[in-house]
């Protein structure tokens, strides 16, 4: 794994010189009066020991990582609202075989004939969707069956498949990364490398943050525990998506706050914040890399192994082809047989990176009306990968059969902005999906693929 952060100003004299001028009457305390300064040090470390972090959250880092496991980007740094990421799409880029991660202690060999296996499905599904998809791809479309065979195709690649991303996170994200790294219920060990690293990169930028940095090692963490179990039979989950705990009513104007694509509701709250709803999902672990990234929709990811069972999504086109659906099963069969293998062998947390992007997992998700406003734009949209698309039309549907005033609202943003009259109606420009979706009622919403 390597870590490289960009040029950034020195981040303790920005936090000193920020508390400093709390205080100071004869202006703005700017950082290069505080590198100097005899009383830095101690005041750094006292108003980090009394918890007053705003001061640490001026400076932000952003860093060019590269090696990490799909699985610990998201675990740790994409399973909490602080940050902002942008890395290497397995939908829209073919994958390579050589980026995978190797768990400490394996067998490099049996998990490089497992990663070359597992490679090698994914390559041949790719193939044997080309046919399906130039059949179901509209005219203006023909040419990219390849880029939508490995959207599918995807869900056979290992979570321990790495990854290249820029990662832009404050100072007061980074000493938690450090500290909640070795509670880590999967990918430990890569985590507390990962640790490891980033207090190398900090010392190397600023060594007063030693202390810090001190303070974030010695600190103990427990992983939260949480029984889905009880939960489902709580509500009555009988399916993959279940919409409980709704309050109050979609009681907002939809108008240019919510279709431009500025979404200035984000910065000028209204009623829509004041009700919202919770939702057990079961989803694949493919689906919430996505579903992740919207942080203002939080989530209780439960660690893998308190509720793990061999259970996997199959995306449609591929449950339709039988010849890529049988080496589809088999190609699972194959992975769970080893991961149960090296679970014995390096203990389940270690094991992890075998799991497929199509395993199962269980979410309980909290949304505010406002923000799944924002969600259901980006998701109900064609261009969205298929799964979180289906997940979010059950979300909404279900709100409807609960008759919540206004769910109606939750609509993708062609919908909206031709109801506002802006024009083009579709932001998406050549990204287009070839479907006039807000001429359609919601209940003739279909996706192919």
């Amino acid at each position: 794994m390597e870590i490289e952060f960009l040029d950034v100003t020195t981040p303790s004299d920005v936090a000193v010189s920020a508390a400093r001028t709390c205080y100071f009457p004869n202006g703005l305390v700017t950082p290069e009066k505080s590198t100097e300064w005899a009383r830095k040090q101690p005041l750094l470390e006292s108003i980090f020991k009394a918890g007053h972090h705003t001061t640490l959250q001026h400076t932000h880092i952003t860093m060019m990582i590269s090696g990490m496991s799909r699985h610990l980007i998201w675990r740790l740094l994409h399973s909490h609202s602080y940050y902002n990421s942008e890395q290497i799409s397995q939908r829209y880029a073919k994958m390579k075989i050589e980026n995978f991660f190797y768990p400490p202690q394996a067998d490099k060999a049996a998990w490089e004939k497992f990663y070359g296996e597992a490679f090698d499905d994914y390559e041949k599904i790719i193939e044997l969707l080309h046919p399906d998809i130039n059949e179901a791809l509209p005219k203006f479309k023909k040419g990219q069956e390849a880029k939508v065979a490995q959207e599918m195709a995807r869900y056979l690649l290992p979570v321990g498949m790495s990854a290249y991303l820029y990662h832009t996170v404050n100072i007061v994200t980074i000493l938690r990364y450090i500290a909640v790294a070795p509670y880590m219920p999967e990918a430990t060990q890569e985590a507390i490398e990962f640790a490891r690293l980033l207090e190398e990169r900090l010392l190397e930028l600023d060594e007063a943050l030693k202390p810090l940095i001190d303070h974030a090692k010695a600190s103990e963490s427990k992983f939260p525990e949480f029984d889905v179990n009880a939960l489902k039979k709580r509500i009555n989950a009988d399916d993959n998506v279940k919409v409980y705990d709704v309050t109050g009513e979609v009681d907002f104007d939809d108008s240019m706050n919510y279709a431009d694509v500025l979404r200035s509701s984000q910065m000028m709250f209204d009623s829509g914040i004041l009700g919202g709803f919770t939702t057990y999902i079961e989803m694949s672990f493919s689906a919430d890399a996505q579903n992740q990234r919207h942080r203002r929709s939080p989530g209780v990811r439960p660690a893998i192994e308190a509720n793990f069972s061999e259970r996997y999504y199959t995306p449609p086109i591929i449950a339709n082809n039988p010849e890529a659906k049988k080496l589809y099963d088999a190609s699972h069969k194959r992975m769970y047989a080893f991961f149960q293998e090296q679970s014995e062998i390096l203990g389940f947390g270690e094991a992890i990176y075998a799991l497929y992007n199509s395993q199962k997992i269980d979410l309980i998700e909290r949304n505010d009306f406002t923000s799944f406003h924002h969600k259901a734009q980006m998701r109900l949209c064609y261009n969205a990968q298929q799964e979180i698309f289906d997940i979010v039309y059950k979300q909404v549907t279900q709100l409807h059969e609960m008759k919540v005033p206004g769910s109606e609202k939750f609509l993708p943003p062609c919908t909206i902005r031709a109801a506002n009259g802006i024009r083009p109606i579709c932001p998406e420009g050549d990204r287009y999906c070839g479907v006039k979706v807000w001429k359609l009622d919601f209940q003739e919403y279909e996706r192919i693929i």
